[in-house]
Formats: structure tokens, C-alpha cells, sequence
């Protein structure tokens, strides 16, 4: 029974207060959006194939979104162990993988968001400031930041790996996000990440995106579709933080304020408790909205992708205009390709 407990101060198998604990298999969680999951896997294999195969010019745009579909993959790769898991209602993979499973899960999340905040930076500069060095950054210092971004992931989600994460009840052994033996530092730390790792990213991505709007129609480039060019890579990323993790947000707070005022309330805790599953689930769906993210933020990709479908599936444009467009160096990206 693959199992994700919340986090309940003090251990025990009750919240602190004598409520029962709720158990819900996560295998449901994750088996319920199974067709999006699906296409999200599809959509990211398509996406590793043209990054690696179709584009022959490299900026650092595509870079934040190739490191995107690497961090989807990581998620998508613990996928197996958690719907083994389900149809055996037992986790037989051991400690060490069920807290590797734990840790993809959820440094993926904070990737994403990190990622996807970088990009909407990138293109706040590219269309407000072109001439700063942020919009004219080499391969190189994208590479640099990039790996600033992932030590920064993985040094938030590294107590994940040196904590216990399975747990004997009966005959079963289930794989938990929190055990009874879990410090009560560590779940303070997890609730306090999760909310500042959505509300810190969604005022940056709310500030470029309204910053974006205003610009363009202060220099009189506010022709309706022009604005909807530059505007739609900051609000399909909008929209993915809003489905995906802002669920997850509210219902840690909830979980939090419970835990701290309302301990003898175990309708609300359980409510509370079956509303962090299923928002733990739309997690997963950030993997399957990712590559929407990947079309509208590059032209390069979207052509290359056109480029690829069979004729009667072309985006409008002339084949030869598109294997053009995803072959050309990356002095020929300009800012109004960007835009």
C-alpha cells in the first residue's frame, strides 16, 4: 500500500489529537488522471526527440525548456515503482527507493517552478530591457545558472533521502512521506517550502507578465496579436502553477492551521487530509501541461515540431520555411522572433 501520510507533529498513527488517520492509496491518486499522464509522457518524448534531433541552433531559452523535459522525466520515472505499488497494495522496492521515489516527486515540483520562473524572467528582459546582459546571455552563463538552479532543488529535497520513508503495519509495508518517527523540524520545513516556493515564483511570474503588458503598450506595440505573442509564454506558465501547485498550496495551509488551532476538529483534518491527496495528484499533471509551455516558448521548437507532422498536419507553413527555421544559427534569434 503505497501510502502519503500528512504530516502530523508528535507521530503516532493520529494527528495528535485521537482523530483516526485517513489512509488513501496514492495508486488512486496517480491511476485517476492516467490518460493526461499518458499524453504527458507521449508529449515529452516527442519534445526530448526534437531538442536532441530537429533543433540544430541552441539559445539559452532552449536550454531552460530542454532542462524542463528533464525534470518531468525524473518525475515520470518514478511512476512505475508507485502503480507496482498500487496493484500489489505493497511496497516491496526496499527504503532506498521509496525515498528516491519521494525525492523525485517532489524535486521535480520545485524544478518545474524554478525553471519555468526563470523563463518568464528571460523573456521579462528580452521584450523590457534587450539590452541587458540577463537577454544576452551566452550558452555558457545559461548552463551556469542552470546548474545553480538544480543544486539549489536538490539541496532543498536532500533530507528526503536521509530520512526513513517506509513503515511496518501488519503484514505490509507501506512507502509514507511522513512515518510516526518523522522530526517534527522536518515537517515545519516542508510546509514552510511549500508555500514560498508557489508564492515567491507566482509574484515574479504575476510582475512580468503585468510588466510585459504595460511595456508593450506604452511603446505603441499593443496590436491585439502582437500582445497575445508576447504574453502567451507567461500566462501558459501562469496557468500551469494555478492547476498544479496552487492546490497544493492551500491545502498545506490548511493542514498547517488545523495542526495548530483546530487539533480536536478530525471532520476538517479529514476533509483537509483527502483534498492534499488529490492536490499531491495534480502534481502530476505539471508533467502532461509542460509541453504546451515548450510550444509556446520557442518558435524554433514549434516549427521544428511542424516540421515533423505529416503534411496535413503542418502548422500553416511551408516545410521548407520550417526545417529553414529550425536549422538556423542562434544569431539569426532575434528579439522579435523572441516576442
Amino acid at each position: 500500500m503505497l501510502n502519503l501520510t500528512t504530516p502530523i507533529p508528535g507521530g503516532g498513527g493520529s494527528n495528535g489529537s485521537g482523530c483516526q488517520p485517513v489512509s488513501i492509496l496514492l495508486g488512486v491518486v496517480i491511476l485517476l488522471p492516467i490518460p493526461t499522464i499518458i499524453l504527458g509522457l507521449l508529449g515529452n518524448i516527442v519534445a526530448l526527440w526534437i531538442f536532441c534531433f530537429k533543433l540544430k541552433a541552441w539559445n539559452p531559452n532552449n536550454l531552460f525548456l530542454f532542462n524542463l523535459v528533464i525534470a518531468d522525466f525524473l518525475v515520470l520515472m518514478s511512476l512505475p515503482l508507485r502503480i507496482d505499488d498500487f496493484l500489489r497494495s505493497h511496497w516491496v522496492f526496499g527504503d532506498g527507493l521509496c525515498s528516491i521515489s519521494l525525492f523525485l516527486m517532489f524535486s521535480n515540483r520545485s524544478a518545474s517552478m524554478a525553471l519555468m520562473t526563470v523563463l518568464a524572467i528571460y523573456r521579462y528582459f528580452k521584450v523590457v530591457h534587450p539590452h541587458h546582459w540577463f537577454s544576452l546571455m551566452t550558452k555558457r552563463q545559461a548552463a551556469y545558472m542552470l546548474v545553480f538552479v538544480w543544486l539549489l532543488v536538490i539541496s532543498l529535497w536532500v533530507p528526503i533521502l536521509t530520512n526513513n520513508h517506509t513503515e511496518v503495519r501488519g503484514n505490509r509495508t507501506r512507502c509514507l512521506y511522513f512515518t510516526c518517527s518523522s522530526h517534527f523540524i522536518l515537517v515545519a520545513m516542508h510546509r514552510i517550502l511549500t508555500v514560498l516556493e508557489f508564492i515567491i515564483p507566482m509574484a515574479i511570474l504575476l510582475f512580468c507578465t503585468i510588466r510585459i503588458s504595460s511595456f508593450l503598450r506604452e511603446r505603441q506595440m499593443g496590436k491585439p496579436e502582437k500582445v497575445r505573442k508576447a504574453m502567451r509564454v507567461c500566462t501558459a506558465i501562469v496557468v500551469v502553477f494555478m492547476v498544479c501547485f496552487f492546490p497544493n498550496m492551500l491545502t498545506t495551509i490548511g493542514m498547517w492551521v488545523i495542526h495548530s488551532y483546530c487539533m480536536e476538529d478530525c471532520a476538517t483534518f479529514k476533509i483537509l487530509t483527502k483534498l492534499t491527496f488529490v492536490a499531491l495528484g495534480l502534481n502530476f499533471l505539471n508533467s502532461a501541461l509542460d509541453p504546451i509551455v515548450y510550444v509556446f516558448s520557442s518558435s524554433m521548437f514549434r516549427k521544428a515540431l511542424c516540421s515533423s507532422l505529416p503534411h496535413f498536419l503542418r502548422c500553416g507553413q511551408d516545410t521548407g520555411d520550417a526545417e529553414k527555421t529550425a536549422s538556423s544559427t542562434e544569431s539569426q534569434s532575434t528579439t522579435q522572433q523572441q516576442l
